[in-house]
């Protein structure tokens, strides 16, 4: 799972991103309006966290220049505003959830994993695929009823290809899931994962669509 934060406290944005990092998320962090809103609409994020007091462009306009374009992802706002008003406007805007500062960061990685589920079209909090089961609240998964221990790298392609299952995703997609936008990504590193990932949840379980991409699958599960 890949997230944009945009964050102008020098202090609060860095830390968010290191407590987010450390549940397996690849964040992405601008620091100003125009450089989110930039982003927003040029990259491919699995949600997005907004603060509205930002320098060069407010948090409200950042969000509904990304809905004019057509961006859909789950956009949660956080933020120190507190009044109705700003929160009808951040709604009405195309926010999909709203936090105020303080906060727990608990409570912020909770709702983002349950932002990005119901995005995939998952009303439980438990996704299965044949033998393996992911419990989104928590991002622990399972095979055959026992935990598996997995890399973030690991955890954010096999959570990509859960919440998708049966479904192709493209190769390019899954790169933009899995890496930060500022990171020295290897030609091979997306098959080095997926490799990894066979051994640890059986060969068939993924699929290689030549061409485009892989699939999880249940219906070839050894």
């Amino acid at each position: 799972m890949r997230i944009l934060l945009v964050e102008d406290d020098a202090d609060l944005g860095p830390a968010i991103a290191r407590a987010l990092r450390a549940e397996h998320f690849a964040v992405d962090l601008a620091t100003d309006g125009i450089d989110g809103a930039h982003l927003g609409e040029t990259e491919l994020f699995d949600a997005a966290v907004l603060d509205l007091g930002l320098p060069g462009k407010d948090g409200v306009t950042v969000l509904g220049e990304w809905r004019r374009a057509g961006r859909t992802m789950p956009v949660l706002i956080l933020t120190a505003r507190e009044a109705w008003s700003d929160k009808v406007a951040g709604f009405k805007a195309g926010a999909d959830d709203y936090m105020v500062k303080p906060f727990r960061v608990e409570e912020l990685v909770m709702r983002l994993r349950a932002l990005v589920r119901r995005a995939a079209g998952h009303a439980a909090a438990r996704v299965t695929c044949g033998p393996l089961a992911f419990e989104t609240q928590t991002g622990q998964f399972e095979l055959d009823g026992m935990p598996l221990k997995l890399t973030a790298f690991e955890w954010r392609v096999l959570s990509a290809l859960m919440l998708r299952k049966e479904a192709v995703i493209e190769r390019l997609d899954l790169l933009e899931r899995v890496y930060e936008g500022d990171a020295d990504v290897d030609s091979n590193s997306l098959e080095v994962i997926v490799g990894r990932l066979r051994r640890k949840i059986g060969a068939t379980m993924i699929e290689t669509v030549r061409g485009r991409g892989y699939r999880l699958t249940a219906s070839v599960a050894a």
